[in-house]
């Protein structure tokens, strides 16, 4: 029988064990004629541990501090990219922000800072199309310009105050419905890797980077545990309270250390990740809003409907403070209260509310009601 690939080639199937008795994964590969012999951080398979070898495996050449002419708009994205300002970002906000920046400069890169106005910035806002990646650029342009003040000296305005906001729609990521989530479990039975990957969010509210990464290094006697890569969040829940969770890995294969992965045993980045679960999501016919990221806003609005008050809300979702936690709570409490106050001012109620719904006239539904 053949057997399974390693996710991580270089990397022992067992970690060497210091002085101190702590387990240490050691990479040692030889790529191009360069040797790479370093110890990994965190656990294997985690976010911490990923980042660690790719960098290792795919170095890059260290970036000038800057590019471009002084004052131009290349010059100061550089500039801002090499500073601690933006390197001690969470790899995943790293990553989407440079992508941000990187679009930014080669739209308008060799053009002076100082030189942009309000129709310009409203200009390139246009060209992001919707609304909230246009508010994203906004914010990005805006601290470009406190950054070239207060960092560079550059003795220059800041147009972005004048611009508005576009308007967007409340709450962001849409929120998956009882019905959608059943949906997607009638479409991918148990077994399948697509409700694996449903059952894993569901249940641990793990965000796309992080449950990808997630194994069964994770699992630690009878919780299973992971530290956000957004956060540096530690959560550690208990696998009592997750049957649906436990029903889909003991039916891994033994030998299977990381949970989520491609059919030859490769792990997934967090983009290729997200582009799969969405492919899951329209074969199970459900609507194209219906991403990986709003099964965590299920499973929030769960513990808030069953009365879990922010701070065990945001425990269960890894965040630093109670601010996102506290949404979930009152959204909760306001539909409590809209159901309180029906109660309080309307005695009647209708028996066997289905069945009355279920009849096809206004005549039956009268007769029912009297």
């Amino acid at each position: 029988m053949r057997g399974r690939r390693n996710p991580f080639p270089g990397v022992g199937n067992q970690p060497s064990v210091d002085r101190h008795g702590k387990k240490r994964w050691r990479l040692r590969k030889t790529i191009k004629g360069r040797k790479v012999d370093t110890y990994l951080p965190g656990a294997y398979g985690s976010v911490e541990f990923r980042l660690a070898y790719d960098a290792a495996v795919n170095p890059v050449s260290d970036v000038p501090k800057t590019r471009g002419a002084e004052g131009t708009i290349d010059y100061v994205v550089s500039h801002y990219r090499g500073n601690q300002k933006f390197t001690v970002l969470a790899p995943s906000t790293r990553y989407g922000k440079g992508k941000r920046l990187d679009w930014i400069c080669q739209l308008i890169g060799p053009a002076r800072l100082a030189d942009l106005e309000t129709r310009h910035i409203e200009n390139l806002m246009d060209r992001k199309g919707g609304p909230d990646a246009a508010n994203r650029l906004l914010k990005e342009l805006s601290e470009l310009f406190e950054y070239a003040r207060k960092r560079l000296g550059m003795n220059i305005r800041n147009p972005t105050v004048s611009v508005d906001r576009r308007k967007t729609r409340n709450g962001g990521y849409h929120t998956w419905t009882v019905a959608e989530v059943k949906k997607f479990r009638d479409h991918h039975p148990s077994g399948t890797m697509a409700r694996l990957a449903l059952e894993l969010m569901l249940a641990t509210g793990a965000a796309r980077q992080d449950a990808c990464g997630m194994g069964r290094h994770n699992i630690k006697g009878d919780v299973i545990y992971y530290r956000r890569g957004k956060t540096g969040q530690d959560t550690e829940m208990p696998l009592a309270y997750m049957p649906n969770l436990v029903a889909e890995i003991v039916q891994l294969p033994p030998d299977a250390s990381v949970f989520l992965t491609h059919s030859n045993g490769k792990t997934y980045t967090v983009e290729s990740f997200g582009n799969w679960f969405r492919d899951q999501c329209v074969a199970a016919g459900l609507p194209d809003n219906c991403r990986a990221h709003g099964l965590r806003k299920h499973g929030a609005t769960e513990l808030a409907e069953a009365g879990a008050n922010e701070f065990q809300i945001m425990a269960f979702l890894a965040h630093k403070s109670t601010h996102e936690a506290l949404r979930y709570v009152r959204a909760a409490q306001r539909k409590k209260l809209a159901s309180d106050a029906l109660a309080l001012a309307r005695t009647e109620n209708v028996s066997n509310l289905s069945e009355w719904l279920g009849k096809s006239t206004a005549q039956d539904a009268e007769n029912k009601v009297k």
